[in-house]
């Protein structure tokens, strides 16, 4: 049995700020330095082998700071673009609510919860899932064939892309599920590589 853990990275300023981030290299808020510590705290018991982030700061950190609460500094971390945040192209940076005033909150709507609309730009959840699964499929599900347990920390889309993969979920089921900040998710894994338990949160 095996056990992949995915945890979205902490509160970034951009979150805060309600900007559309994406690629932009944003990093954490004290609140998401805390929310990181106590994810952290939540997995102190859990036996990690290999460790996954993307390329942007506020997910490293974020695996930094659980890294360091749970004494995992030796256990080998690979980062990768394919678990990057979707791109919101056009839109990064720009205030949400202000881009719903301009746009209409219709079409804004679209572009942020649509599973193959992007926006201008930008990337879809589809594009996004195009990227992720395959590098989850040649780098991580080998690894949890062998029996090694897994910690992914990165971003509310990349993970949805995991979410939808694991549990068989369909565009319209995905693109409704909210994913906090700092809040493992844990799927368990028989020796057939089938999940046994899927969206098992940790208490708080």
């Amino acid at each position: 049995m095996s056990a992949l853990i995915l945890v979205r990275h902490g509160q970034s300023q951009w979150n805060l700020e309600n900007r559309f981030t994406g690629w932009k290299d944003i990093d954490l808020t004290d609140r998401g330095k805390e929310e990181a510590f106590q994810a952290g705290l939540q997995l102190r018991k859990e036996k990690i082998d290999v460790m996954f982030t993307s390329t942007l700061k506020r997910a490293q950190h974020t695996l930094q700071i659980i890294s360091k609460v749970c004494g995992l500094e030796q256990v080998p971390i690979y980062s990768d673009t394919a678990l990057n945040e979707r791109s919101y192209g056009d839109l990064e940076g720009l205030d949400k609510a202000e881009t719903a005033k301009k746009f209409g909150e219709k079409q804004v709507y679209i572009w942020r919860r649509s599973y193959d609309v992007a926006p201008p730009g930008g990337e879809s959840l589809k594009d996004t899932y195009d990227r992720t699964i395959p590098y989850f499929e040649s780098h991580i599900l080998p690894l949890l064939s062998e029996g090694k347990n897994v910690l992914v920390v990165a971003h509310g889309n990349s993970l949805r892309s995991l979410i939808m993969y694991l549990e068989k979920l369909g565009p319209e089921e995905i693109v409704k599920r909210e994913i906090a900040t700092g809040v493992p998710l844990k799927y368990l894994f028989d020796h057939h590589m089938n999940v046994l338990k899927a969206r098992h949160t940790f208490k708080s």
